[in-house]
């Protein structure tokens, strides 16, 4: 347990700073202790790039290295792209991933009472599991070391190593044993989501995770194939507690997840590894709505939820966890109570919608 954890926090771009601002408050209001939290903004992203050509500080970096946490509102602006064409906002989370090695994104899925599920008939309660995606490895690992052959031919490696399947399975195991099961059955079990009847490499993903498996006996095991688990998700989502799976297939099922509840308003985010963390809503910068006050401010709200429970479990900290628990509790009321932004079909304004969370944790008992 520390006196004090430095959080390196980068608004980012469009409605990044609309949501991350109110979003630190909030947190020290929760935990109801003044500079327990200590705030240090820096710049990074593709506003940046624009006003500097530097889209990712040297000094943002060794700040997010040295942090106990990051905190990240949103990045990227169409348009915005490095000479090759690849977005200059996704420079800040992706290159993250890889220098500090953050090889586990989760991704919490549920429904909250008070939003409209697309699904018919389903109701608050009956979707909530956890997309736990390989974060350093798999497609994306190739980002700038593809090959483009003479305007003909482009080629981008997939890699899975034994290492990098075994740690996130390991994860997502985890996991399963901290929860409470599948909202259908209570059952606590790990879907591996794959494509082994085709590639080789989502086969030798499912092989390590048959081998890890065998360490927990207590937590039920299956497989999905990538395919078929877009329309599981849809047509029996209650099923699922904990899905495992690669870079690319995690980040493509982690949005259709999001849908089902509501929408990547609603999706937090936490990407972590052995000693750091980053964390942020799944949506992204929205500069269509930038600077209007109607961005929805749940997903950063959960994501800095997501922060305080990771600090607390590495630090062995009862004072973030229970913070991370009233932020939990007021965003649900809030959501059941109808305290939203009008992509939610709801009236409120970002900081009303953020006045009235930081007025229900200031109230807990």
């Amino acid at each position: 347990m520390k006196d004090r954890y430095e959080i390196a926090v980068v608004h980012g771009d469009g409605i990044g700073p609309e949501i991350c601002r109110p979003a630190l408050g909030l947190v020290d209001a929760a935990l109801r202790q003044d500079g327990l939290m200590h705030w240090s903004e820096y710049p990074a992203g593709a506003e940046h790039f624009q006003a500097t050509g530097d889209g990712f500080p040297e000094a943002t970096r060794k700040a997010c290295a040295a942090a106990d946490a990051i905190l990240h509102g949103a990045a990227g602006i169409p348009g915005v792209v490095h000479p090759d064409g690849t977005e200059v906002g996704l420079d800040f989370t992706l290159v993250n991933r890889f220098t500090l090695d953050l090889y586990a994104n989760i991704r919490p899925i549920r429904l909250y009472e008070g939003v409209a599920c697309p699904l018919a008939g389903v109701k608050a309660g009956e979707i909530d599991y956890i997309v736990v995606r390989e974060n350093s490895e798999g497609l994306y690992a190739a980002r700038g070391a593809g090959s483009l052959l003479r305007g003909e031919m482009a080629v981008d490696p997939l890699v899975q190593t034994r290492k990098g399947i075994e740690r996130i399975v390991r994860k997502a195991f985890e996991l399963a044993q901290q929860s409470k099961g599948a909202p259908s059955d209570g059952v606590r079990r790990v879907t591996c989501c794959d494509k082994a009847n085709v590639l080789r490499s989502y086969a030798f993903f499912r092989q390590v995770f048959d081998e890890v498996a065998l360490d927990y006996p207590d937590i039920e095991t299956e497989y999905a194939i990538i395919d078929a688990m877009t329309m599981h998700l849809v047509l029996r989502p209650s099923h699922y507690n904990v899905i495992v799976t690669e870079n690319m297939f995690g980040d493509i099922i982690s949005d259709l997840a999001a849908a089902t509840i509501g929408g990547l308003g609603l999706a937090p985010s936490a990407e972590v590894g052995v000693s750091n963390g980053l964390f942020q809503p799944s949506h992204g910068s929205a500069p269509d709505i930038a600077g209007k006050g109607v961005a929805n401010p749940y997903g950063m709200v959960l994501s800095a939820a997501e922060m305080l429970d990771w600090l607390g479990h590495g630090n062995g900290d009862d004072r973030l966890l229970a913070a991370a628990g009233r932020i939990r509790t007021a965003a649900a009321e809030g959501l059941a109570e109808g305290h939203m932004t009008p992509d939610l079909k709801g009236k409120l304004s970002t900081g009303e919608v953020m006045d009235i969370l930081v007025g229900k944790v200031a109230g807990m008992a």
